[in-house]
Order: C-alpha cells, then sequence, then structure tokens
C-alpha cells in the first residue's frame, strides 16, 4: 500500500494490511501527523494535538503486532476524541476558556473500550462551549471550516465541531462524538461522513461533561458505514461478536422488502438540493427491493414544539452551570449566554411536564415504527451557513434551530439514527441521509446503513474528496 494512500483506506482493509505487515501502526501515525501538518492550520479541526503522544502510542501497537499479540481491528488505527470526553493526560476543554478539573480528564467506558483495543488517539477535537449548539461555532476557540467550500468559512456542524473535518483531513478514521440533540449526526451529514447516534443508555455518558443527561449519547462519526459498524462493535457493551465477524454479519442482509417510511415533516423548508439528493438515493435503491411508503408521525411536531421551548437540555444545562461549573458561567458564549436567564427562569414543574409529555409521545412513537422497518429523512435541512453571516445573535439562533431540526426528533423520541452521505446540494455541500430505528434497535440500523452504502457508495464514491482536502 502506497504511502499516500495509507490513511484512504477502510479499517477492515487496513487492519488486514497491518496483520500482514504492508503497514505499520507508526506508518499510518507518521502519516496522520503530516496531514495534520499541510491541512489543519486551515481546517482548525483539533484543539489539542499531541504527536508525540500519538507516536508512543503507535508503537505500542507495533510492539503488540511483532509480539503476535492482536487486540481487535482498531489496533493501530489513528482515533480523534472531542474535547468533552476524558482522555489521560490531555486537558478537557469542553470549548470553554480554560480546562476543566482533573475529574474530566478520567476515562470513561466508551475511551477504555478504544484504549484496550490500542487505537492511538490523535487528539482532542473541537467542541461547541459544553456542547451548546448545532452549527459548529466558539467564540473563544474558533470554529472548524466546513473543507467542502473553498471559497466560504462554512459551518462545519455542532457540537461535535472538529470530529467531521478530522476525518476528512486525514488524520484519523474515527472520530468520537456525542450527541444531544444531533452533535454526532449534523456535523457528519455536513461534512460528508458518517454519523452513528447511539440508543439512550447503550453506551455510558461517564467520562463525557454533560449537557443534558436526560438526552446525552456517545456516538462515532468514520468516513463509511462499513468503517461505523466496526467501530460500533470495538465500542458496545452488548456486541459479543468479533467487529469484523459483525460487519460481515451486516452485509449478509439484503435490501428486499425493507418497509421505509417518510415523513413529510423532515422534508419542509428544505434548501435547494437536499430533499431532492435523499429522495434521488431512495429512488437508486427502489430496485433493490426497498419499499418506501409516506407515513403520517404527528410525535415528530409534537416534540418538536417541545424543542422550541428549550426541551429538556436548556434546564438541565442551566442547572449544570449554576452549580459545578459556576466558575466558568462569566465566560459563556454570548449565544448562549444571551439566552440563560430564559433558561434558568424555567420553573420546575414545566420541566416535569415535559418530562411527561416526552415519555407520552416517545411510547406512541415507537408503536408507530413498528409499522416500519426505519424512518428515513434529511439529516441536515439546510446548507451549512456562512460563518460570516452568523455575526448577530438572531442570526445564529435561527441557523442553529434549522440545523438541529430534522436530528432532535431522535433524541426526543428515544430512537437510534446512523447518518449517511446522500449526495450534494446545490450549493455542492453534502446532504446526510438519516436512518432512524426504534429504541434499542442500533444494530438494525446499522445494517440498513451499510446495505445502503453497498449500493449508494461510500462518501468518497459518491461525493468525491473535499475541495480543501485535495493534495
Amino acid at each position: 500500500m502506497a504511502k499516500d494512500d495509507m490513511l484512504d483506506g477502510s479499517i477492515e482493509s487496513l487492519a488486514a494490511a497491518l496483520r500482514a505487515g504492508k503497514v505499520t501502526a507508526t506508518g499510518l501515525a507518521e502519516r496522520a501527523i503530516e496531514n495534520h501538518a499541510s491541512r489543519n492550520e486551515a481546517l482548525h479541526a483539533y484543539k489539542t494535538w499531541e504527536p508525540e503522544a500519538l507516536r508512543a502510542q503507535a508503537a505500542v501497537a507495533d510492539a503488540a503486532f511483532a509480539a503476535d499479540l492482536d487486540f481487535g481491528p482498531l489496533q493501530g488505527i489513528p482515533v480523534s476524541v472531542k474535547d468533552l470526553y476524558g482522555v489521560s493526560g490531555y486537558p478537557t476543554f469542553a470549548g470553554t476558556p480554560k480546562p476543566l478539573a482533573g475529574k474530566w480528564q478520567v476515562e470513561g467506558p466508551v475511551v477504555q473500550a478504544l484504549r484496550r483495543g490500542l487505537a492511538p488517539v490523535t487528539g482532542k477535537t473541537h467542541t461547541v462551549e459544553f456542547a451548546f449548539g448545532g452549527v459548529g461555532t466558539n467564540v473563544h476557540w474558533g470554529a472548524p471550516r466546513n473543507p467542502w467550500d473553498a471559497e466560504k468559512h462554512r459551518a462545519p456542524g455542532g457540537s461535535s465541531s472538529g470530529a467531521g473535518v478530522s476525518l476528512q483531513t486525514g488524520t484519523a478514521l474515527v472520530a468520537l462524538g456525542s450527541d444531544t440533540a444531533g452533535s454526532v449526526r449534523i456535523p457528519a451529514s455536513v461534512t460528508g461522513c458518517v454519523g452513528v447516534k447511539t440508543s439512550m443508555h447503550r453506551w455510558s455518558t461517564a467520562g463525557i461533561v454533560p449537557l443534558s443527561p436526560s438526552l446525552d449519547t456517545a456516538g462515532v462519526l468514520t468516513r463509511s458505514a462499513a468503517d461505523a459498524a466496526v467501530a460500533f462493535a470495538v465500542i458496545d457493551p452488548l456486541t459479543d461478536a468479533h467487529p469484523l465477524a459483525f460487519l460481515a454479519a451486516l452485509r449478509d442482509v439484503g435490501l428486499s422488502g425493507l418497509r421505509v417510511g417518510l415523513c413529510d415533516w423532515f422534508f419542509e423548508d428544505c434548501d435547494p438540493g437536499v430533499g431532492e439528493a435523499v429522495r434521488d438515493a431512495l429512488d437508486a435503491l427502489a430496485p433493490h427491493g426497498v419499499r418506501v411508503s409516506a407515513v403520517e408521525f404527528p410525535e415528530i411536531a409534537a416534540c418538536h414544539d417541545v424543542f422550541r421551548q428549550g426541551g429538556l437540555a436548556a434546564p438541565e444545562f442551566a442547572a449544570f452551570i449554576n452549580g459545578e461549573m459556576r466558575d466558568w458561567k462569566a465566560t459563556l458564549d454570548p449565544n448562549v449566554a444571551g439566552r440563560f436567564e430564559r433558561m434558568e427562569a424555567i420553573p420546575a414543574i414545566d420541566y416535569l411536564a415535559r418530562r411527561e409529555r416526552l415519555q407520552a409521545l416517545s411510547a406512541a412513537a415507537g408503536d408507530r415504527m413498528a409499522d416500519i422497518d426505519v424512518l428515513v429523512a434529511p439529516t441536515v435541512p439546510i446548507t451549512p451557513p456562512d460563518i460570516d453571516s452568523l455575526t448577530d445573535g438572531k442570526a445564529y439562533h435561527t441557523a442553529n434551530m434549522a440545523m438541529l431540526r430534522n436530528t432532535a426528533p431522535g433524541n426526543l423520541l428515544r430512537l437510534c439514527a446512523v447518518t449517511i452521505p446522500a449526495g450534494l446540494d446545490k450549493a455542492g455541500m453534502p446532504v446526510g441521509l438519516q436512518i432512524m430505528a426504534p429504541f434499542g434497535e442500533d444494530e438494525r440500523a446499522l445494517t440498513v446503513a451499510c446495505a445502503f452504502e453497498a449500493v449508494l457508495g461510500d462518501s468518497r464514491s459518491r461525493l468525491g474528496t473535499p475541495p480543501l482536502c485535495r493534495d
């Protein structure tokens, strides 16, 4: 495998090449370091980048290979981590202007699973401050640049704002993110990647700075659905199969007879080319036996009304900031601080009423999902905005709500979801196709994503290479 192609391969192919001695973990690490040097100044994916730590971790992976010790398919594969996760030896800023207390460097089960698999950590990627936002901006550290527009600094998606960018720059093959209202799926969608939002409580959120404990989920971003399946199986505590066997099992499932539901609500007010890209992808899948039907889903609009009032995240976030993080309140991003008075003024009776309302809507949505296998929609209904257009609070709020519109229902209704690239919109920016499955059916969402990808192609074959990542 040529050096220039090292990090363009799949996890499956690189795992085989590592075990055959065709590449080394050290070689992959050096290529990631070279790519960071040539691309990160422009694209700004990382808050913390530690090349010597990366080299040391890669050397451990190579030593294990030399001793015939195999710790799984991510051994030696570079992984980036959102700067909301605790990683030993790395500060955690959570997008704030100063590092958080040492307790937030403690590794939780998700990071520990990668450590056990000897996956070298490339660094900590940028996040929206305290993960509270879907656009990807950060007043303290700046916003990573979406690599698909060579002219404008377009939003990378938030809150895992550096995650998708890190994958496209060729510095990582897996990126850890978190998703409270879309914060894995949004950056994955607008950067042309795959993003997995796990079912609530499927993966532990210990070791991750919280935003809304009622809604927070951990997840991964990758460049392909196949890579996402492998990474999922490495981390997932309920998956007993070897990750590559897990992927093979998913690939054995065909599309014939798959019942796909489409709800018009998700297609309302889409920017030019967004809805069309998703429908075109579904048209390409139809000859393979996919059965698409329109579905009524009133729970989606109902939960969106709750979301527009602040949902559960706003009061839970306010409680966290006014409690443990009170020393960080004075330096909050103005786009957050400007709404904080309203957030902390939500009465407890309203918060409890929202919880009860969402529980009822979630139960009704679960019943409705019994009539279909998956619900499909555009992941993000708008073209990612130009950062320069968001200088005033009203413009930012409008863009933020639009970015989160199609993903937040998945969290509020307790669904799991995977987004895959569908095409490009009229502005030449990536469009994500969101696959939503019932609570606890994460394997189903991944199976459908892999089956769709087998027909449609992965990110590179369907979308090409981002203009700012072409050598």
